[in-house]
């Protein structure tokens, strides 16, 4: 019998995130949305995660260790088999010139920690996935 509860085109998210208790918390709700999530903890595993699994849509923090999230968008778009995937932005910084930087590598969202909710966060993916 199949699992009715994880549709056949089930979109792959990459999490990147280091702050462990975010990272479970936010791949748990995803899950339990339908989404599949691998978590990179670091900005490096996650261009190499991206690069292995292509994943639908990458959830990027700004501030990792081995290199942060602005590089990490540096080399997605510098990549042609990586440039298309949607990011969006999933941080606790929140000054302006912060969002204008991720926002001029193309990604399609900017949100601050400490603002968005869990609902708030699935319903804009949500909505990414109906535009991609």
């Amino acid at each position: 019998m199949e699992d009715s509860s994880v549709p056949d085109n089930t979109k792959t998210i990459l999490l990147a995130d280091d702050e462990q208790f975010i990272a479970v918390a936010y791949k748990d709700g995803l899950e339990r949305a339908g989404y599949r999530v691998v978590v990179a903890s670091d900005g490096q595993a996650a261009l190499n995660l991206a690069s292995s699994i292509k994943p639908d849509l990458i959830l990027l923090d700004l501030i990792m260790p081995k290199i942060n999230g602005f590089e990490v968008l540096q080399s997605l778009k510098a990549d042609d088999q990586l440039k298309n995937i949607p990011v969006m932005i999933l941080t606790n910084l929140s000054q302006s010139s912060d969002e204008a930087e991720a926002r001029s590598y193309g990604i399609v969202d900017f949100m601050v920690k400490a603002d968005v909710s869990l609902k708030d966060l699935l319903t804009k993916i949500d909505q990414l996935f109906i535009v991609y």
